[in-house]
């Protein structure tokens, strides 16, 4: 349906558009990026938010970090345990030991609740510019549908500044959020091909991960293991890029394309290494296994 706004006065008009004006989050909240990060963050900058692929990136990550604090409670109620045991039988040397390792688990326990607390915060102030974004979207386009007059005009050229304000206010959000993603850790497993691969065959693996890149060559041996001149490379996650792998066969001075696959890394973000396991040909008779550690 379109909505009219010829009834309303022009302080009225005003006031509705001014409706979503609100200081700017980033004046609001300390997001500063490690230096590490800083070369990523800016190679990096979308002014595109994608709202759902963020939800997800975060529902997994909220998970994984759940899962390492669950994982890390445990050890502690198991060494609180042997803490009191061991106090009994006053094995003095042995208690002082196990003591020093709860007081670590305990602080990396208090590290990853602030952890998980750093992320709910962020992605709470994300959902909120998101609601405000998708507003003023929607009061842009009823302005826009009733007749024009001064009024109008003067409140859409204020939703515009409150949509763009939204939108850089979300794409900031996203860049402090990936510094909170962790690394993750592949390593090189090899090509599956069974008849296919033959000794002295070589390969080159080519992964990328938006700007991020690994490039490792591979032979098969005459006793068909693999031997790589690389074998782990870490990457940062990224929110908006997937993994691209390129498997090439080298022939002497020529060069094969095997395949070219993505792979989502939402799935990445647990306690456990996951093995993958990717076809590079359409018919899978060429596969690329990796392990990917978080």
């Amino acid at each position: 349906r379109s909505c009219s706004f010829t009834g309303f006065s022009t302080v009225q008009s005003r006031k509705l558009a001014k409706s979503l004006s609100r200081s700017s989050v980033r004046s609001r909240m300390s997001l500063k990026s490690p230096k590490a990060y800083n070369s990523l963050q800016k190679a990096a900058v979308v002014w595109d938010p994608k709202p759902l692929q963020v939800k997800k990136i975060f529902e997994a990550l909220k998970k994984g970090l759940n899962e390492y604090l669950e994982a890390h409670q445990a050890e502690l109620d198991y060494l609180s345990g042997r803490h009191k045991d061991t106090k009994r039988n006053s094995r003095l040397a042995f208690y002082y030991d196990l003591d020093k390792q709860i007081r670590t688990v305990e602080r990396y326990i208090r590290k990853l609740e602030f952890h998980i607390s750093k992320v709910e915060e962020l992605y709470e102030a994300y959902t909120i510019q998101c609601r405000l974004r998708d507003g003023a979207a929607n009061m842009k386009h009823a302005f826009s549908l009733s007749p024009s007059t001064k009024a109008s005009r003067e409140s859409l050229v204020e939703l515009y500044k409150n949509f763009q304000e939204c939108t850089e206010d979300m794409c900031f959000i996203e860049g402090a959020l990936e510094v909170h993603l962790g690394e993750f850790h592949l390593k090189m497993k090899g090509l599956v091909g069974f008849a296919r691969l033959c000794p002295g065959d070589q390969y080159e693996v080519f992964v990328r991960l938006g700007r991020q890149k690994w490039r490792l060559k591979g032979k098969i041996e005459t006793d068909d293991s693999q031997t790589w001149d690389e074998e782990e490379k870490i990457f940062i996650p990224n929110l908006h890029e997937k993994f691209e792998i390129k498997v090439t066969e080298l022939r002497g001075l020529a060069t094969i394309l095997v395949g070219v696959v993505t792979c989502d890394s939402i799935n990445f973000f647990t306690t456990k290494p996951q093995a993958i396991i990717v076809d590079i040909t359409e018919l899978g008779t060429i596969k690329l296994q990796l392990e990917v550690l978080w």
